[in-house]
């Protein structure tokens, strides 16, 4: 069987997400990720996961790291992860000025340098059970007190940018990827993350590279692509995304999107993303067409896929069918 991973992030209903995370694990799934936005917390959320489950890998998809401390953190994710039975995967992103500008107020100017801080506070409190630091962001001195977590805790970072995605190579464990098309992945992605592991003396297979794509059992595509283009929207319009939209080969789609938001006319926005844009970001369709993209990711260079569950309107499936259709 192979590799494959799933978001799946509560919903309105916590009892029904935790019956499709069972039902991931019963179907051979090796990891299930949640997200972290405005509701429910990402990293208590897996705790339920984890006590409905015994097998499956949790993981967060990500967390954002600015709001929390790294000391604070690293002892949540130690507890988590032992609560879990050793099956966390701590993933962590530097999120969007926006985000951390207007829901938390915190400034977001050098994410690079603050996240090459905060994962090297996680690895030493993880591996030494302590840590000593002083740089521009975190200044302090920390230590377990009778407690040691786990020293190989996997921590995987989100990361589109090539500097990013370079140090992620030589520091993370993982790479985790969402709006990221296969043809950005191939060209950027995973040439950039080897080239990181090489010049640390890693080896590239090492770091894991996830992507989450949409992923819909349905036989309308059409419909499925334009239930993709509301969930992208937003997204259209986070420069860490445009970036890697356009090095896909989309910035006419990008310029059209604009043109539209700028004017007011959301149904032209919607529609500069173009049905070759959403087919080629997404698994929509039969199972033979989400076998092919799947493998497609893969190609690009993507070693654990994860599919990416959303509602597709008019002849979708379901999110059940849609997580067996995938792995079958």
């Amino acid at each position: 069987m192979k590799r494959l991973a799933t978001f799946i992030s509560g919903g309105k209903s916590l009892e029904q997400t935790l019956d499709r995370v069972r039902l991931a694990e019963q179907l051979g799934y090796e990891a299930v990720f949640d997200t972290h936005i405005a509701a429910r917390d990402g990293l208590m959320l897996l705790a339920a996961y984890a006590n409905a489950t015994t097998r499956i890998k949790v993981g967060t998809g990500v967390l954002p790291a600015f709001p929390r401390h790294p000391v604070s953190l690293a002892g949540e994710a130690a507890t988590l992860d032992e609560i879990s039975s050793e099956r966390l995967i701590l993933g962590i992103g530097p999120s969007h000025r926006i985000t951390m500008e207007n829901w938390y107020g915190l400034p977001m100017e050098k994410p690079l340098t603050q996240m090459k801080e905060y994962v090297a506070i996680l690895r030493d409190i993880f591996t030494k059970g302590a840590a000593t630091f002083s740089g521009e962001f975190y200044r302090g001195s920390y230590a377990f007190m009778g407690y040691k977590a786990r020293t190989d805790i996997p921590i995987y970072v989100s990361a589109l940018a090539p500097n990013m995605l370079r140090w992620a190579g030589a520091a993370a464990d993982g790479v985790i990827l969402w709006g990221c098309l296969p043809s950005y992945i191939e060209r950027v992605v995973t040439p950039t993350v080897r080239a990181g592991a090489e010049e640390a003396g890693r080896d590239p297979a090492s770091v894991e590279i996830v992507a989450a794509i949409p992923t819909a059992l349905t036989s309308n595509a059409a419909a499925g692509y334009d239930a993709l283009r509301g969930d992208f929207f937003t997204y259209m319009m986070l420069p860490f995304y445009r970036r890697a939209i356009e090095g896909a080969g989309y910035g006419d789609e990008i310029k059209a999107f604009d043109e539209a938001n700028g004017r007011g006319d959301m149904a032209a926005a919607k529609a500069a993303m173009s049905e070759r844009m959403m087919s080629e970001f997404g698994a929509i369709g039969d199972e033979a067409t989400i076998d092919k993209k799947y493998q497609q990711y893969r190609d690009a260079g993507v070693s654990l896929p994860a599919v990416g569950l959303f509602q597709a309107g008019d002849g979708f499936a379901g999110i059940e069918a849609t997580l067996e259709a995938a792995i079958r």
